[in-house]
């Protein structure tokens, strides 16, 4: 078990403030859920950093609550509705994503809405590098893994009742936009690189030519793969979905690619060959031929606009922690990251 296994894997006793009553919840899965027969315990899984989720083990089967964490909260986020309404439609199509069980928004139940979903057993990778593993099985985890993100970006969602999951066209202006909002809303010092990019992005992003479902925070340890086999068999956290460019979520899986190690355990300067890890160049062909492209122009503004996005993600969080609601005491660190993150972001912004 690697360091970062030890941190995230797993299930820890509920947090003091993150506890509620558990038996109001098991009168709800009665009644909510096909075949649900207590008795309940619950625990905290100890990977998440925005919307606390636990574990419900029962005698027969085991089961996920996810829930908006309780306090004070930035508009628009924690949107667990929206997270149980595309896995719901998803899971129609043959997605990889957990079977939903209800929703509920009521916050007489638990304190905060929340939603509950089958747990899927199988194995979260969270080191990218992939210790333990030889070099053919890297390159068929990534390639599970880019396969996965294509076939989510060429599901029809008018077919599946998501028409209107998001608003059409103008992505990168109205996400710029929120992501400033958020980042102001939550800002804790005048970081100078910030406020350049805040500038620089909106009046440099390119034209979207496609509309998709855009997962939001597509990585390698939002998956769960097979127990033996290197295929996903759920995508995880769907708090950030929406509408939108597909290829500004592709190229926020690529950042990976471009961030060095100390940002995000980034693959700059890296010999990814040895590894048995795609190259960038080798991952966005395979991309790029899944879903029918010719290559992606550009790459730069999209890979700075993604890691401008982070940093405001990590702010967010980052405000939460000084607050005490955030449900991972390693939030706190997280602040250190945004100003390293948007200095290097505005660097790649630059050189476009």
């Amino acid at each position: 078990m690697t360091d970062l296994d030890a941190q995230f894997s797993g299930t820890k006793p509920v947090a003091d403030a993150l506890a509620f009553d558990e038996s109001r919840l098991e009168a709800w899965m009665k009644e909510n859920v096909d075949g649900f027969a207590g008795p309940l315990t619950v625990t905290q899984f100890r990977g998440g950093q925005s919307n606390p989720t636990y574990k419900l083990d029962t005698p027969n089967a085991s089961y996920v609550l996810r829930r908006k964490p309780p306090g004070r909260l930035l508009p628009s986020a924690h949107a667990v509705d929206r997270e149980f309404t595309v896995m719901s439609a998803l899971g129609t199509t043959g997605f990889p994503v957990p079977r939903m069980h209800g929703l509920e928004e009521d916050e007489a139940v638990i304190g905060t809405p929340f939603y509950v979903m089958d747990f899927v057993k199988g194995r979260i990778f969270w080191d990218p590098y992939l210790p333990g593993m030889s070099p053919s099985e890297r390159a068929a985890i990534y390639d599970a893994s880019n396969a996965t993100l294509a076939k989510l970006h060429n599901v029809d969602y008018e077919a599946i009742g998501l028409g209107d999951y998001g608003k059409p066209g103008n992505y990168f202006e109205r996400q710029i936009g929120r992501w400033t909002k958020q980042y102001k809303a939550a800002e804790t010092e005048t970081i100078e690189a910030m406020d350049r990019l805040i500038e620089w992005l909106p009046e440099n992003a390119p034209e979207q030519e496609r509309t998709s479902i855009v997962h939001g925070d597509y990585r390698l340890d939002n998956m769960i793969f097979h127990p033996t086999e290197p295929k996903v068999i759920a995508v995880l956290d769907w708090e950030l979905s929406t509408l939108g460019d597909p290829l500004a979520d592709f190229t926020y899986q690529l950042m990976q690619w471009r961030t060095p190690k100390d940002i995000r355990s980034g693959f700059l300067g890296v010999d990814l060959k040895g590894l048995g890890i795609p190259t960038e160049a080798e991952y966005v062909k395979a991309y790029c031929e899944r879903t029918g492209r010719e290559g992606i122009p550009k790459l730069d503004f999209y890979i700075a606009y993604n890691i401008f996005r982070l940093a405001g993600i990590a702010q967010g969080v980052y405000a939460r922690a000084m607050q005490g609601n955030a449900s991972n005491e390693r939030a706190k660190d997280l602040g250190a990251l945004v100003k390293p993150m948007a200095e290097y972001a505005w660097g790649i912004a630059k050189g476009a």
